[in-house]
């Protein structure tokens, strides 16, 4: 059966100065940004909404099958909307039915299409939509196979004759020790050039720890019971590596087009995470395995695949991706951050382990001593201080330093949703995104495919 509700979430103002531009923002201006939430099993899609932003419409349009994810998006809107501190105004109109997908192309109440839900869905719903004439912001991953990544490429083909842009939400570009790590590597004074490497040790390396079991906007999260199925989630090797390989390439190779002859992979593996029925239960609040998922049980227990490696090579330097999932974090602790890069005069190195108390942290190794106090100081009272005022290095021993930012830089995981999402908004106004970016998500992807078609090959 198939209804139309309309839902009004009232909120208070974000704030006396923000108040007045979103109050003189005109909901009927064709202009505006509106924002069509299509499907969102996932709750990133919640996250893109927990800030308002002032070039955006203040009606949401969802388009959804009914059902416990689509509800739990609506909650967290609602939660939003009425929470003290800087509260939110969405008002959300939504369509729930079978025929959600057609009704949203059909109708097309906006302009840009923002997905975050089963990733085996995403690529169909990406290329219908650049076809309709349809801007995209989607969440990671946009393909989960070979046949996805074909059509990923022909979307972008589509995107390019219709004028839309596609874009893949990358928080991680916005994590404060990741983008000084960045910018740091930028200063040859400091970090001299990117070795080339080995398999053993990679130019650049990043390593990160997830868990399925977390805490999402203050609450447990519960995640929808096909996240445990690799044909709709898509394995680790092609999902939470998209991160991974995303930031090797924005930070090695910073404004650089690479394509995908670019990338040579070397080595590959693929494991999986082993879940109980108790463990499945606590995170989905199912009491059983669905039928779905009996494939990958075995004497009881669940096996999900999650976990991959990656060893390639990138315009000749060697790079190492790797994602590790388990059940729950210990007590205190989250999902956790590992990276390298290796330069001729210093190792620039993010660690988030006990030492650190389990928060990101940055980490100068010299590889010489002679004079790199007196280069480090001068990079950070010059080109590093005017980017991130307050950053200071603390001297630990002759070669090593760590790197102090101040806390109001270390914003969250979930904010950076809505910095990927100014970003984004920025490059619709202008109506382009920059030259290497369209073909480096092109090579992304296909990096992320590559390494999954030979972990299998490998393993079968």
């Amino acid at each position: 059966m198939k209804y139309i509700i309309y839902i009004l979430l009232l909120g208070l103002c974000i704030g006396c100065g923000e108040r007045k531009q979103i109050d003189k923002m005109d909901d009927n201006n064709p202009e505006n940004v509106k924002f069509i939430i299509l499907d969102p099993g996932h709750f990133h899609a919640a996250l893109v909404q927990k800030t308002m932003y002032k070039e955006v419409d203040s009606t949401i349009h969802v388009f959804a099958p009914e059902g416990l994810e689509v509800q739990d998006f609506l909650n967290k809107i609602n939660a939003y909307n009425s929470r003290e501190e800087k509260p939110t105004k969405w008002k959300v109109e939504a369509y729930f039915g079978d025929d959600y997908f057609k009704q949203m192309i059909s109708r097309r109440p906006g302009n840009v299409m923002v997905v975050a839900g089963k990733n085996s869905k995403k690529i169909d719903y990406i290329l219908a939509a650049v076809k309709s004439g349809l801007n995209v912001y989607a969440d990671k991953p946009l393909v989960i196979n070979e046949e996805g990544f074909q059509k990923l490429e022909e979307a972008f083909r589509i995107a390019k004759q219709n004028k839309v842009l596609i874009y893949d939400i990358m928080t991680e570009r916005f994590e404060i020790t990741t983008s000084l790590q960045k910018q740091l590597s930028l200063l040859p004074e400091v970090f001299g050039t990117l070795v080339d490497g080995t398999v053993d040790e990679p130019a650049i390396s990043k390593e990160s720890v997830h868990h399925f079991f977390k805490y999402v906007s203050g609450q447990p999260l519960v995640r929808p019971p096909w996240f445990f199925d690799v044909n709709e989630e898509g394995e680790g090797i092609v999902d939470v590596t998209t991160h991974l390989v995303d930031l090797v390439q924005w930070e090695a190779f910073p404004g650089q087009i690479i394509k995908r002859e670019d990338v040579e992979m070397l080595k590959v593996n693929r494991w999986a995470t082993i879940l109980t029925q108790d463990d499945f239960n606590k995170v989905t609040n199912l009491e059983s395995f669905p039928d779905y998922l009996k494939k990958d049980v075995k004497d009881g227990l669940l096996n999900v695949f999650c976990n991959g490696e990656m060893n390639y090579k990138i315009k000749g330097k060697h790079a190492k991706v790797s994602v590790i999932w388990n059940f729950k974090a210990p007590e205190g602790t989250g999902d956790t951050h590992y990276s390298i890069m290796r330069g001729t005069k210093s190792n620039l190195v993010i660690r988030q382990g006990k030492e650190e108390d389990y928060r990101p942290t940055l980490y100068i190794e010299s590889k010489r001593a002679i004079d790199f106090e007196k280069h480090l100081d001068s990079a950070l009272n010059n080109e590093v201080i005017k980017q991130i005022p307050g950053v200071t290095a603390e001297r630990i021993n002759d070669t090593k330093w760590k790197v102090h930012i101040p806390e109001k830089f270390k914003i969250g995981h979930e904010a950076h949703f809505g910095q990927v999402t100014q970003n984004y908004l920025s490059y619709l106004e202008q109506g382009a995104l920059p030259t290497w970016e369209i073909p480096n998500m092109i090579t992304k992807y296909y990096t992320t495919i590559e390494g999954y078609k030979m972990a299998k090959a490998d393993q079968n």
